[in-house]
């Protein structure tokens, strides 16, 4: 099954073993992933913060080009990206005069047919169907998630029908589940890790990822789950700051969903990339024998 694809800037850059893990597992789950041609940022937090035309006009852009390109579907893994770009197809919806307005100027226009899925609403499909099930080599025993869905996975600035709880979303437990790994129960899955504050607003990013990485700890957990790149690096690359500063001995892996799939299908740490990680990462899947 082939299906667009909008990887955003972070897979790009920073998080291009996510793009790497999202191509290779999802190709062994039977979907193809296609590229759109010629996409643009989506304007992230930035946009939104500064122009709210723009911040509607670049994603605008983008569904543009997955509209022209005859596909029913389009993937987005980065949960800032998906979130962005759901906004604005609901916007253009809504708003007759704005479409039209933005529409007036792009080459590929807007024409609403194409439907957005992030990644974890692809893997619930195959869920369902029972292809990841069968798609699994290896029970992931022993391996303790804290599933960490972060603040844009599940919320919205109007209606949006996620398919279950806001608060306490289920989606990544279940794959865990499947693939035999025992999420862990606690309390700040969708929490804000500080996002882009972690750059202008450090002290406030690090006492909120501090409270994320405690709380897994606290609970058993021995790494971190999440499908969002922002989250991803952010806890990944300031924990060892989080450690000093608030007295958190324990480094917990911060793995990608598809890391885990991937593992479970028994595909390799330098296929997956896993060695791309702040804190090590390798050596408690080698410790569980899951490697």
């Amino acid at each position: 099954m082939e299906m667009a694809y909008y990887p955003g800037c972070s897979l790009h850059a920073t998080s291009a073993f996510y793009d790497v893990q999202c191509r290779d597992v999802l190709s062994r789950l039977g979907v193809d992933l296609k590229e759109i041609k010629d996409w643009n940022c989506c304007g992230a937090t930035s946009a939104a913060k500064t122009n709210e035309f723009l911040a509607v006009a670049l994603p605008a852009r983008n569904l543009g080009l997955a509209d022209a390109s005859g596909y029913k579907e389009m993937m987005i893994p980065c949960a800032l990206c998906y979130s962005r770009t759901l906004l604005t197809q609901r916007a253009l919806e809504g708003d007759k005069d704005l479409r039209d307005s933005i529409n007036a100027d792009l080459s590929e226009k807007v024409q609403g047919k194409i439907k957005l899925l992030s990644i974890l609403d692809v893997l619930a499909g195959k869920v369902k169907s029972g292809e990841l099930a069968a798609g699994a080599e290896k029970k992931l025993a022993g391996l303790k998630p804290a599933c960490y869905y972060g603040c844009l996975q599940t919320r919205y600035p109007m209606d949006i029908d996620i398919g279950g709880s806001v608060e306490n979303p289920q989606g990544m437990e279940i794959v865990c589940g499947v693939l035999g790994a025992e999420a862990i129960q606690w309390g700040y899955k969708t929490d804000c890790c500080g996002a882009s504050a972690s750059l202008n607003d450090t002290d406030v990013s690090l006492r909120l990822m501090s409270n994320i990485v405690r709380d897994a700890v606290a609970r058993g957990a021995n790494c971190i789950i999440t499908a969002c790149p922002m989250c991803q690096l952010n806890l990944d690359a300031y924990q060892p700051k989080i450690g000093e500063r608030y007295g958190i001995s324990e480094r917990l892996p911060v793995f990608f969903i598809t890391e885990l799939v991937g593992i479970s299908m028994g595909i390799g740490a330098a296929e997956l990339q896993i060695d791309k990680h702040v804190i090590e990462a390798i050596e408690l899947l080698k410790g569980l024998n899951l490697l």
